[in-house]
């Protein structure tokens, strides 16, 4: 199945997939050829596409993710190549985070800190320090 990947900066990829592990809003999934129409958010988390040549990851943010029959659209609010994911990186988006907590009015609070936990496992399983 066709497998793109799109961020505000540039596209990251597209390529035939056999499989593609998003880390959705409501709990992981795979998708496969012929899976149910669906569309769903994603939390900050890894992202893997797996193909005849192997498993390609990417670190992604948030965005969105829409399973058809023609494949799988991501639309990342930031995506990189986990490969090419630096300590910069994750401090930056840690503290993007951070501020995201410390601005949110009372009923964005509980969004903005999800946010920062997500972010923060996101660095422990990448194996980068999560400080900012």
């Amino acid at each position: 199945m066709q497998f793109d990947l799109v961020s505000p900066e540039r596209s990251l990829a597209s390529l035939e997939v056999t499989a593609v592990q998003i880390p959705g809003a409501d709990g992981d999934m795979t998708a496969m050829a012929d899976h149910a129409p669906t569309i769903t958010t994603l939390r900050p988390g890894i992202l893997k596409a797996e193909s005849s040549n192997g498993t390609t990851e990417y670190l992604v943010t948030g965005g969105f993710a829409e399973i058809g029959a023609a494949g799988v659209t991501v639309l990342a609010e930031r995506a990189l190549p986990k490969a090419d994911v630096t300590q910069d990186d994750v401090d930056a988006m840690l503290a993007d985070a951070k501020a995201a907590v410390d601005g949110a009015a009372a009923e964005a609070a509980d969004d903005a800190a999800k946010l920062l936990a997500d972010m923060t496992a996101l660095a422990s399983e990448i194996g980068l320090k999560a400080s900012a």
